[in-house]
């Protein structure tokens, strides 16, 4: 089973998507099940983790609508108000998707650089593992320091780091990343997703080459079974099509054994989401 462990599906308008700023216009329209039915065939992928991408329940409850009425769709991440009192309620109604898998905040966009650690938020995520959730992981590589301290406050609760902690690929700066994503790694409840690297660099002028030291940085972090291929269609399309990436991950892998690819490309997802 091959597995695509992070994409978004959206019915595009400015206000709801204002992160989508100029240099990512081509992302400006609808990006539905359809669109990546296509995508993922040509690749050879069988199933996707969809992922939240606006912070409303709203959203929750249509990526589920998405992932009943299309079978490649087998696993969502969502969001819930992790700060609410009542999340626990939310999480109870949610929960009983057998399709909900995880949910996410969007950290990165948090002005304060330690939101992460806040008492409500990590009050909301003591709850999720009642409901075996796992939890997203969204920053950039300045909020590693934070994320590190927020992992160790749960022990038992499986984590996924989105886009490999974002680090600062348009600089060529890889440290103190690798420092920082060496140290979270060594953290057994945390996985890591190989995705989003594209948009870290600068759209238009990214090279192959100049990605291969983050990949290689998580590879020997992590380690195969705790790596996760991700392709975070349609926002890669801004740099690259969905074809260049996948063969850009494969090319990488090409260097494993089979077994090691299995884990990368499908088994680490299904084993961290607990897909079915």
């Amino acid at each position: 089973m091959k597995i695509d462990a992070h994409q978004h599906f959206w019915k595009y308008n400015p206000v709801e998507y204002d992160w989508i700023d100029d240099a990512m216009a081509v992302i400006r329209r609808d990006f539905l099940p359809a669109d990546l039915r296509r995508k993922i065939s040509q690749a050879g992928v069988d199933g996707v983790v969809s992922v939240q991408a606006r912070q409303i329940l709203e959203e929750t409850e249509w990526l589920l609508q998405v992932a009943a009425e299309n079978d490649f769709v087998r696993g969502v991440v969502g969001w819930v108000p992790l700060r609410d009192p009542g999340v626990g309620e939310i999480l109870k109604k949610f929960a009983v998707n057998p399709k909900l898998r995880a949910v996410r905040h969007v950290v990165q966009a948090e002005p304060d650089d330690r939101f992460i650690l806040r008492g409500d938020f990590n009050r909301g995520i003591k709850l999720l593992k009642q409901f075996e959730l796992a939890y997203d992981i969204l920053v950039y590589e300045q909020h590693l320091p934070s994320t590190i301290e927020f992992v160790d406050r749960h022990p038992d609760q499986v984590f996924v780091l989105d886009h490999v902690g974002k680090p600062r690929i348009r600089d060529n700066l890889l440290e103190p990343w690798r420092k920082k994503i060496r140290e979270l790694a060594r953290r057994e409840n945390v996985y890591c997703k190989i995705s989003g690297l594209v948009t870290e660099a600068d759209y238009k002028q990214w090279r192959e080459d100049q990605l291969r030291p983050y990949l290689e940085t998580v590879l020997e972090a992590f380690g195969p079974e705790r790596l996760m291929f991700g392709s975070d269609w349609p926002v890669c399309l801004v740099a690259c099509s969905y074809a260049r990436w996948h063969e850009i991950v494969s090319r990488f892998t090409n260097q494993l054994s089979a077994k090691d690819r299995a884990w990368i490309f499908g088994k680490t997802a299904i084993k961290a989401y607990g897909l079915e």
